[in-house]
């Protein structure tokens, strides 16, 4: 036993009430979301002086999700981010009520502020320009205020597992070849090709050297945000911390001007660059963008194996199909743009 729901089902208006501090009479929930590694859910609440709403996330009902997460410390990650990291950056997150996951990271609880009404960021439907910038800005908001702190990039929890590179290269080019099974009719070849050629060179992406620069996010695309958070009050908010650790921080930016938005981040891929460089010098970063090139054209194959990975080890659903075909069409156009696969 957890000790803790682990289960939406098993959160009572008794433990609700206990956590806030006041009287729940009742409670009830409905999934909201489209994760497929943790299962969110929005709790109703009746009592005098509690929130009407709350967000809640547990593990995946899927076993296979479920175990993937535990492989990789997903759930710890997001637990850990919450209660060490969000209190040291700028970056607008829920605000959590309870946060606590089990020694060998199999289960987890969380209890957020809900955030709604806000507009959920749809990876296949695509955004504007000005969301766009407003999740740049929000990168800035993470790497800035984290860059080279010892006490952020130091820290156990957000390390990587112990030969985490050599696990994944080796169960990368499987991952390409459950990609290229499923998705060879419906991704344009040069790009499928780009896909297998970054699972031949598997072993120098995954287990390079990198330097940890700051905190990244590491799934930072559409699914991931909120807009016009609360009815407009705010205009954006950043979800699903599962994936956070140190490194580069360009693997979010190419991340998501790739895989994140696509022929968008095509079309706008100078803008928004130009605006990353000028939010980290408001914070104090000054970046030289002719010494991050390099950086750039590797963080955007992030986005290509992640879309791969991704789609060979979570749960199958057919908006999940769509979802990693999209990631995959932009993270390879623009890796191609870039000629990522000679940089690296």
């Amino acid at each position: 036993m957890a000790g803790f729901p682990v289960l939406p089902d098993e959160v009572t208006p008794d433990w609700l009430g206990a956590i806030l501090g006041t009287q729940v009479s009742s409670v009830r929930w409905e999934p909201i979301g489209t994760g497929q590694v943790g299962d969110s859910v929005r709790f109703h609440l009746e009592g005098e002086g509690v929130p009407p709403t709350l967000a809640g996330k547990f593990p995946a009902a899927d076993a296979a999700s479920r175990g993937t997460a535990v492989q990789f410390g997903l759930y710890r990650k997001e637990v850990e981010f919450y209660r060490q990291a969000a209190p040291l950056v700028d970056v607008r997150a829920p605000g959590v009520h309870f946060a606590v996951v089990t020694e060998d990271g199999a289960e987890f609880c969380l209890l957020f502020e809900d955030l709604a009404p806000a507009r959920q960021g749809d990876q296949i439907a695509g955004c504007g320009i000005e969301d766009a910038r407003q999740a740049i800005r929000q990168a800035a908001a993470i790497h800035a205020p984290s860059w080279g702190r010892a006490d952020i990039l130091q820290a156990e929890w957000v390390q990587p597992p112990e030969n985490l590179g050599a696990t994944v290269s080796m169960m990368y080019p499987q991952a390409q070849a459950i990609f290229r099974e499923r998705y060879a009719s419906s991704l344009e070849p040069e790009l499928m090709d780009l896909c297998d050629g970054l699972a031949q060179r598997a072993a120098q992406y995954f287990q390079r050297d990198a330097e940890p620069r700051c905190l990244v996010h590491g799934d930072f695309r559409l699914d991931n945000m909120l807009f016009d958070v609360r009815g407009g009050a705010e205009p954006i908010a950043i979800l699903d911390w599962q994936t956070t650790t140190v490194g580069n921080p360009m693997n979010d930016v190419g991340y998501f001007l790739g895989c994140g938005i696509g022929q968008l981040g095509l079309d706008h891929e100078g803008e928004l660059l130009d605006l990353y460089y000028a939010e980290m010098a408001q914070r104090g970063v000054e970046i030289d963008p002719d010494r991050m090139t390099r950086d750039y054209s590797l963080g955007i194959l992030h986005g290509v194996s992640t879309a791969v990975f991704s789609a060979a080890f979570v749960e199958r659903t057919p908006r999940g199909d769509d979802n990693f075909l999209s990631m995959a069409r932009g993270a390879c156009s623009l890796a191609l743009r870039h000629d990522s696969l000679s940089v690296l």
